[in-house]
């Protein structure tokens, strides 16, 4: 079943049972609260705000935001906030994590620290979700904010993590482009070596939840008619679920270019750890983080 718009997220969100507890870090930001008011005000979460509770109920105030009666929790600065909020979902309080005002890297060094044991998989990636303007169908793109160079099994956990979200999603068997400067192998290439080898891999059966592409290139994983053109036929072409990016940087720019350029909207969770931790950047507008906190609850269990 695709998913074609965040509205379809939306009605998965609606079926849900109950709410889930979201933890705010660093939560004195005006988008974040923002984007947190529109999610309670929808019935889609429990906000827990930590950080700098005058600066909180300042914004709550100016904003006349719904949260007055919120749930907040005072810490002295970022990296409280962080072991804080950490230290709470370790003991099941709640079901999501969320960066406010703080860097992703004070953040996720307390979600990788051993001592709360919140990493659950072999590894950490981003998972972003966007709905693009020209695309019929919402679309992955994995990993555009964790792993910076991923090895070929690093490639294998992210895109273990993507399929297993859309799994979440009630979306089995997706289609894979593993993206290229170009749709053949070349040997001075890593990216297209790499894509060659998860392709043979997927041949040989060792991914047999997905149907996959690669090397693949951007024109002909987006554009049906651009691999007509080129005598390429696939059925990934056309009609991707998940773009699985060589580095980071790659993917950082096409996420960028979609949102800005392309006038996207985008929702961006880690995944691999015990909860989701809805993950975006500090400048992103609040219906950027309202669609992640969407995506968010969606996905946990």
């Amino acid at each position: 079943m695709a998913l074609t718009s965040f509205s379809d997220l939306e009605q998965i969100v609606g079926k849900k049972s109950s709410v889930v507890r979201v933890l705010v870090v660093a939560a004195e930001d005006t988008h974040t609260l923002e984007g947190v008011s529109e999610a309670y005000s929808r019935k889609i979460m429990e906000p827990i705000l930590i950080g700098n509770g005058v600066k909180i109920r300042e914004i709550i105030a100016s904003k006349n935001l719904p949260l007055g009666k919120t749930e907040i929790i005072e810490t002295e600065d970022n990296m409280q906030s962080a072991k804080r909020a950490v230290s709470l979902i370790a003991e099941g309080y709640g079901d999501v994590l969320m960066k406010g005002n703080l860097q992703t890297a004070d953040l996720l060094r307390e979600v990788v620290n051993k001592e709360y044991g919140l990493k659950t998989g072999e590894i950490m990636s981003h998972v972003g979700l966007f709905q693009i303007p020209a695309y019929h169908k919402l679309l992955v793109l994995t990993d555009g904010g964790m792993v910076i160079a991923p090895n070929i099994e690093q490639k294998r956990q992210i895109l273990r993590n993507a399929i297993e979200v859309l799994a979440r999603l009630g979306m089995l068997n997706p289609k894979v482009a593993i993206l290229c400067a170009a749709e053949t192998e070349n040997p001075k290439i890593q990216a297209s070596v790499d894509a060659a080898l998860l392709k043979k891999e997927y041949r040989d059966g060792l991914f047999n939840d997905c149907i996959m592409e690669g090397p693949i290139s951007f024109d002909l994983m987006f554009d049906l008619e651009s691999a007509r053109a080129k005598g390429y036929v696939s059925t990934v072409a056309g009609d991707a679920d998940i773009l699985l990016m060589p580095d980071m940087t790659a993917g950082n720019i096409v996420a960028k270019s979609l949102i800005f350029a392309a006038k996207s909207m985008m929702a961006g969770l880690i995944i691999g750890a015990k909860c989701p931790i809805v993950l975006v950047s500090r400048g992103a507008s609040p219906e950027e983080k309202y669609l992640s906190i969407v995506f968010a609850a969606a996905v946990a269990k």
